[in-house]
């Protein structure tokens, strides 16, 4: 395995034990009140970290700036849409 995709393994991996982590807490009641909607857009936030990571290693966007931004962008405005529908709801 290439070095690089190695890195994104562990780079996802890691945003994995992430979000687990919050989820987990938040599940178990240590996350009450306020930072339920905290919670809610970090796990939003490791989630758009993730996707990132998939498109620039393994889709192979990292060679091609051009497809990368705007696969970015477009991932960027879903990301603020889910995040919008996650705050009002």
């Amino acid at each position: 395995m290439p070095r690089d995709l190695l890195h994104a393994w562990f780079t996802l991996i890691a945003l994995s034990v992430g979000s687990t982590a919050i989820a987990v807490a938040q599940a178990s009641g240590a996350i009450s009140g306020g930072a339920v909607a905290a919670a809610g857009v970090a796990i939003l936030a490791l989630a758009w970290g993730k996707a990132r990571v998939i498109l620039n290693a393994y889709l192979g966007l990292a060679r091609a700036p051009f497809w990368r931004r705007g696969f970015g962008i477009v991932l960027g405005l879903y990301a603020l849409l889910l995040l919008g529908l996650y705050l009002a709801g």
